[in-house]
């Protein structure tokens, strides 16, 4: 796992307060691990949570993974990462996604239309903004002639899910990388990672950032976590993007993508995701057993142990 970077996933699921979540991003730093991410769902909103976590710690960065792009212009977006660059001391990474359909049309009534020509115009503008300030941009969807100074913020890494290959070439042409969730490590190998590494050096950019991201149980019942894990997941085998990117894998549902085993086991696995082309992986450890927060706490020790070395 050598120049793999091992980040852990903070998220506000109902049972943390604001002093709780931060108390865990401190615990991050202290455990050794390299980034800690949250994800932007029904919660709390992530930049905003990450901005308070760049103020609690000192080393860590501090990552979104990700925040929908359909229901926030892109000049805003720019000026909240870089609000949120400011107040982390420059260790911010802006994970950006389109999200679903059923969640931007059935949830919040936007239209999810031609997702990726979207996303292309979306990321063109937010660069523009948090790498020189201005932005001159005349696209199909978005037409911004804007400026834009944060106290404290330079330039920031934009990320982005990018699952089918129009994304890939985005990740690699326009931003610093991508940052999946729930693919596992053949997809990765043949797919993801060699489509935006090569969209990268045909754009001439950078060797780009490919962030694995999946969840992951310490336990001597490996069969049994990934069977609750089945159920517990089981939305992502509904949802398209996902379900594509299970068929590649040649899995039948998401709880077969679940690190789950003991200590060589999971260091093992984690081991297969650098091999594919990960350049991070980001760790969501899940509860399981007759006592899941014991659990958690092991299997964050474990991850955290395996950051430090």
């Amino acid at each position: 796992m050598k120049g793999l970077g091992i980040g852990i996933t903070v998220n506000d699921e109902g049972r943390d307060d604001l002093a709780g979540l931060l108390a865990r991003f401190r615990e991050a730093e202290e455990l050794g691990f390299q980034s800690a991410w949250t994800a932007n769902v029904f919660a709390m909103d992530a930049m905003t949570l990450l901005a308070l976590a760049g103020l609690e710690t000192r080393r860590i960065e501090l990552g979104t993974a990700v925040v929908p792009t359909y229901s926030r212009h892109p000049f805003y977006m720019a000026q909240q990462a870089l609000s949120t660059q400011s107040a982390a001391g420059g260790r911010f990474v802006c994970g950006l996604g389109p999200s679903h359909k059923v969640v931007i049309e059935d949830v919040l009534g936007l239209s999810y239309a031609k997702p990726a020509r979207h996303v292309r115009e979306y990321v063109q503008v937010v660069k523009q903004l948090v790498d020189t300030g201005r932005c001159e941009f005349q696209g199909e969807t978005y037409h911004v002639n804007a400026s834009l100074a944060v106290p404290g913020a330079d330039s920031l890494p934009v990320l982005i899910g990018a699952l089918g290959p129009v994304m890939r070439r985005i990740a690699g042409s326009l931003c610093e990388g991508t940052i999946t969730w729930m693919v596992g490590p053949r997809t990765l190998g043949e797919h993801v990672a060699p489509g935006v590494r090569a969209a990268a050096e045909e754009a001439g950019r950078p060797a780009p950032r490919v962030v694995a991201g999946l969840p992951v149980v310490l336990t001597d019942d490996p069969a049994g976590a990934r069977e609750k894990a089945s159920k517990q997941l089981a939305m992502y085998g509904t949802l398209p993007s996902y379900r594509a990117m299970l068929e590649l894998e040649g899995l039948a549902s998401p709880g077969d993508l679940v690190l789950a085993g003991d200590a060589k086991q999971i260091e093992q696995a984690i081991a297969r995701l650098a091999s594919a082309g990960a350049t991070d992986f980001q760790a969501v450890p899940l509860p399981y057993g007759p006592e899941p927060a014991a659990t958690l706490r092991r299997t964050r020790e474990l991850l955290g142990e395996l950051a430090r070395a």
